[in-house]
């Protein structure tokens, strides 16, 4: 079924953990990724769902499967913690896809590992869904991120608040080397195996770096560069991670850990979704900051690995974080004005046309992601469909903006279907998060898997399933969110 050659497992001991997935006693399918298990070139046709319940719960361990659970530290919410790891996950190996491209392939909620601290290393049924139906939604909704394979019942409950029905999660990712990862070995002043990750991860994501003059400074540069096209896409949806500690930072530049994220409604810059935030730390507009804060992290790490004077090192990691501070901003406000529309060369007065676009918005408490598909219905339409209230807010951006729509040379259809390919009708919006999970922990899985058929197509109309576009009524509204371990 599948074809391992595991490298991480072959790295020192340092690095992991070698263990075995708890036994589970009744193991059930609750959904197979059929599709990406053909673009990764697994060949499951001849098993049944309760051989696939039985692998994919740990049961019936793959012939090269060697499961580890990974070593890391990590800032959370500002606090280090030098020793975190794999508490409810396993590796289980890695896989080439038919094009010959790495991933792991991981097990979520499997049992107790070394750096499981006080907890069981179980996982509810409800963040299992949840992971499932938001990482598969952001991959078709064009972001990078972890994909959910498989989703499996284990038949024994799980103790948190309240007893709970467990499930785990298989989880298949570019690796899940995080900046937590590089933290865990700086910390212990272990430049040998800090250095061994270091080449590591570059021979396994960033090759063409390999023969750089200093390729430790090039995959900082890497690493930050696709953080901000993974956050900048994330602000662009109006999605908030909600836990964005140095261990949930993925250094591919994926999407990972699922814990108290959150699709915004109601558009609001300093909006919080998790109960843990007090501060807002991780709030919509903070996530800016909070991927410039993270990268300063690793940045922090690398330097141990300079072979030039520590002052000159530290010089040059701060200059590059200052220039990748500048193309968050350019890239964030490049990915807001297409949404609006404006898809030339910026002009001086841009900004100041999105940031009256946004003030709107979040004055009148407008759907963040429905405002823009609206929008593009007046590219062409003067005539309002009713959607926004005709204030004087309304009519100030109304008119800058029609007169920036017109001054591009580019037809009126093809400004709309250009806004209309990045704003997306559906996303996994939290009150139907919600009421899949309750369906599931009654026994009912039809609302999960109908909720993800929907947003596998989420730029295209969809009539009949018109409960997914609609924003929550008032007593739907889900104000917080939780981590759910």
């Amino acid at each position: 079924m599948f074809n391992f050659d595991n490298t991480y497992s072959r790295l020192p001991e340092q690095f992991y953990a070698r263990v075995a997935p708890a036994k589970v006693p009744e193991p059930a399918l609750i959904k197979w990724n059929e599709d990406l298990a053909r673009e990764l070139g697994i060949q499951s046709e001849q098993l049944t769902d309760r051989e696939l319940a039985e692998i994919f719960a740990g049961r019936k361990l793959l012939p090269g499967s060697e499961p580890i659970a990974l070593a890391y530290a990590g800032h959370q919410f500002g606090q280090f913690v030098p020793r975190l790891g794999d508490g409810r996950a396993l590796l289980l190996g890695e896989i080439l896809d038919p094009s010959g491209k790495r991933f792991d392939i991981q097990l979520k909620g499997s049992g107790r590992t070394p750096f499981s601290r006080q907890g069981d290393g179980k996982a509810p049924l409800g963040p299992v869904l949840r992971e499932y139906i938001v990482s598969e939604g952001l991959h078709h909704l064009g972001l990078p991120t972890t994909r959910s394979l498989a989703a499996v019942r284990t038949g024994e409950t799980v103790y948190r608040e309240k007893a709970l029905p467990g499930a785990i999660l298989t989880r298949v990712a570019a690796s899940h080397i995080r900046i937590g990862t590089f933290e865990y070995f700086a910390a212990r002043n272990d430049r040998e195996n800090l250095k061994t990750l270091a080449d590591y991860a570059i021979q396994r994501h960033y090759p063409e770096i390999r023969d750089e003059a200093d390729p430790y400074f090039h995959f900082f540069r890497k690493v930050g560069r696709a953080q901000i096209e993974l956050v900048t896409g994330w602000m662009a949806l109006g999605f908030i991670h909600g836990v964005m500690n140095t261990d949930n930072m993925s250094v591919t530049g994926e999407s990972i850990d699922f814990g108290p994220c959150a699709f915004m409604d109601q558009f609001r810059s300093d909006r919080v979704f998790s109960s843990i935030d007090r501060f807002g730390r991780y709030s919509y507009s903070n996530q800016v900051q909070i991927t410039l804060w993270n990268l300063s992290r690793l940045g922090s790490c690398l330097i141990h690995l300079a072979d030039s004077g520590t002052e000159d090192t530290i010089e040059s990691y701060n200059t590059e974080l200052e220039s990748l501070g500048t193309l968050f901003n350019r890239r964030l406000t490049s990915k807001m004005l297409k949404k609006i529309g404006i898809l030339d060369d910026e002009k001086p007065e841009d900004q100041g046309l999105l940031r009256q676009w946004l003030g709107y918005l979040e004055k009148h408490a407008l759907d963040f992601t429905l405002s823009f598909r609206n929008l593009a219905e007046l590219v062409k339409n003067d005539s309002d469909s009713g959607f926004f209230e005709k204030t004087g807010d309304f009519q100030a951006f109304y008119e800058n903006w029609k007169k920036r729509i017109r001054a591009q040379d580019r037809h009126a259809d093809a400004i709309r279907e250009g806004m209309n390919s990045i704003n997306p009708l559906y996303i996994p919006r939290n009150h139907m998060v919600e009421r899949v999970i309750a369906a599931a922990l009654g026994g009912d899985f039809g609302l999960f898997h109908e909720m993800n058929a929907v947003l596998e197509k989420p730029y295209e109309e969809q009539e009949r399933f018109n409960e997914y576009l609609s924003p929550p009524e008032p007593h739907e509204v889900v104000r917080t969110t939780f981590c759910g371990t």
